[in-house]
């Protein structure tokens, strides 16, 4: 219970006032089922002739308030005897539980309308700070986890959240409010017989809490298993051509089978746990009915309590009224622990650490020259394992600056640490002598733009996504970026041009016309800075070619990291770096590499013959 609480504290304060609305007509509702089953009594004693006592009004004052209301309620109902007669008087009675039970059921409804708000709510919230959190956490976040497990969490784990912790918030809020509202009245009516009753319900709790426990263990490792089906699902869409192209789908079959296969195992373990909650709280109900049966019934016929016949079967009464709201409060129970395993899955998204943060005093660069420093910056994604080692390089105002070395030679780690995607293990970065972990991340990154070999966009249309992350870019804007990147042509010849959808990732353009569109993205964006990470690695003679010519218009009077993989984009780079195991092992132009007959030297060979 302490875990379920911790999660209302966190999420229900916004909702405060539907909580205290709910609680109010729970409240309500539990004293209205009191007192429509107070009508049995006067039809048994008075009706029924059970008690012939005769009663006199009670003036308000002239006794205790229980003694004046049950003296008075028994004087009206003789009154109606006298004048009505016993069949008039029961239809009467009749018409007053009708009218009571209207009223309950109403306040009953009333409770259920307050919480849905809150319920809904709540689940909308933690939907919205687990996306919030996904967004916001580092790229480094995401090289630990699987991409199918983290949608299993917000997806799985969130829905399971909702159908057990928020499904049951009516009956956490309402039933131990009926439960206490019927032990105080059947306190009032027999104090040793409640205390009895008080002894028998903690032995029923305790059982089913253990159940209870093994629950959420046996929760916890199915929704683990859905994770790694839905990472294997995403695994298996991503790389269909590749299943098919190597004959590999009875492979793929057989490993999603074994995986599924152990789901169904836990599922199936879980469900018929959570099945026995219901005959095992009835069977336990039953027993405890029985018990207070004959210990209540032996008081009466000892004369050892104060209650007679009438008023102990309106106890009994009372008392079965608090089973159905523990047996529902217990099943609640066992669904929550489901909710709490999956809120536990939830919290390692939520409660991660981002290590990329503001500074305290961040530094703000006010006339921006473009120049950027590596100064003896190592780097390694395992700390123990460094990708970039004391790596020095200067990139000055406008310059364009390419590095080139062979796949797992740091290139692209390099670029990624520029605007902060990792933070580096030592050294330093700067841009024009301020260190990039010393200014915003916002801040720093509206400096920069990005191309990189797999041209990443949206299910969307032509213009939203070239205006991506431009406040209030016009149209005219938007074709204007894209006459620059040799992209307008072709929105024009597809159906519907700047408003066309491209289908998810852009799979409904091809590669050149989705990689013209990030470049135009990246001239809207106008940034001072450039990073070019084998932006026509991918593609064609063809397309690269209009490629190349939207790349070299973009990079005019602009500081550029170019990433390299054909060399014969780079050959009239400032600057062209070669690196090798994490570190710059040659430098200078294309022509001063060459006459080095070294690393670049062999790379270019390499090329030419392919």
């Amino acid at each position: 219970m302490k875990e379920l609480w911790a999660i209302f504290r966190r999420f229900v304060p916004p909702y405060k006032k539907y909580l205290i609305l709910n609680i109010i007509f729970n409240i309500l509702a539990a004293f209205l089922t009191l007192f429509s089953f107070a009508v049995i009594i006067p039809i048994l004693e008075i009706l029924f002739k059970i008690k012939e006592a005769s009663y006199e009004f009670m003036p308000w004052g002239s006794a205790s308030l229980k003694d004046v209301v049950i003296n008075n309620f028994y004087y009206y109902t003789q009154q109606c005897i006298y004048d009505w007669g016993p069949i008039g008087t029961l239809a009467a009675m009749a018409g007053l539980l009708v009218v009571m039970t209207m009223l309950k059921t109403g306040a009953s409804y009333l409770s259920s309308y307050f919480v849905i708000p809150m319920r809904a709510g709540i689940v909308r919230d933690i939907r919205n700070y687990v996306y919030d959190k996904i967004v916001y956490l580092p790229i480094g976040y995401f090289t630990n986890e699987r991409k199918g497990d983290v949608m299993s969490r917000m997806t799985g784990d969130v829905a399971e959240i909702e159908n057990s912790i928020m499904s049951t918030l009516d009956m956490i809020f309402k039933d131990p409010i009926m439960i206490i509202v019927c032990l105080i009245m059947m306190l009032v009516l027999s104090w040793q017989l409640t205390i009895f009753v008080l002894v028998l319900l903690p032995i029923a709790g305790t059982v089913m809490g253990r159940v209870g426990k093994r629950l959420k263990r046996a929760s916890l490792a199915g929704q683990n298993q859905w994770g790694l089906l839905m990472s294997n699902i995403e695994e298996t869409l991503g790389g269909l051509r590749i299943i098919k192209a190597f004959n590999a789908e009875n492979k793929v079959i057989a490993r999603f089978h074994e995986g599924n296969q152990e789901y169904y195992r836990i599922s199936r373990a879980v469900a018929r746990r959570q099945s026995l909650a219901h005959p095992m709280s009835e069977f336990l109900g039953t027993i405890t009915i029985a018990i207070v049966l004959v210990f209540g019934g032996t008081l009466i016929i000892n004369g050892t309590s104060g209650m007679n016949a009438a008023s102990f079967i309106y106890y009994m009464v009372i008392f079965y009224s608090i089973i159905n709201p523990a047996k529902d409060l217990s099943k609640a129970m066992y669904s929550i622990q489901r909710g709490l395993a999956s809120m536990e899955r939830v919290d390692v998204i939520l409660n991660a650490a981002n290590p990329i943060q503001d500074p305290a005093n961040p530094e703000v660069i006010d006339d921006l020259k473009g120049e950027i420093k590596y100064d003896n910056v190592t780097f390694g994604y395992n700390k123990d394992v460094p990708v970039i080692k004391n790596v020095s390089l200067t990139i000055e105002p406008g310059q364009t600056v390419a590095l080139v070395g062979q796949s797992g030679s740091g290139k692209s780690t390099m670029a990624d640490l520029l605007p902060r995607f990792y933070d580096i293990d030592g050294g330093k970065i700067t841009i024009d002598g301020h260190n990039v972990c010393d200014m915003r991340v916002r801040e720093l990154r509206s400096l920069m733009g990005n191309v990189n070999q797999e041209a990443i966009l949206f299910n969307d249309t032509i213009f939203n996504n070239i205006a991506f992350g431009v406040m209030h870019a016009t149209k005219d804007e938007v074709i204007a970026a894209a006459k620059i990147a040799n992209a307008h042509d072709f929105i024009m010849s597809t159906e519907d041009g700047y408003d066309t959808v491209i289908g998810d990732r852009g799979c409904r353009l091809s590669g050149g016309q989705r990689q013209r569109l990030s470049i135009a993205r990246a001239i809207l964006k106008n940034p001072p800075i450039l990073i070019l990470d084998e932006a026509t690695s991918a593609l064609d003679s063809e397309s690269e070619k209009l490629v190349q010519e939207a790349l070299e218009r973009l990079m005019q009077d602009r500081t550029t990291l170019v990433i390299a993989h054909r060399l014969s984009t780079i050959k009239n780079a400032s600057l062209i770096c070669v690196m090798h195991e994490g570190e710059i092992v040659e430098s200078g132009t294309h022509d001063e590499l060459l006459a080095l007959n070294g690393y670049y030297t062999r790379l270019v060979e390499m090329q030419s013959m392919k």
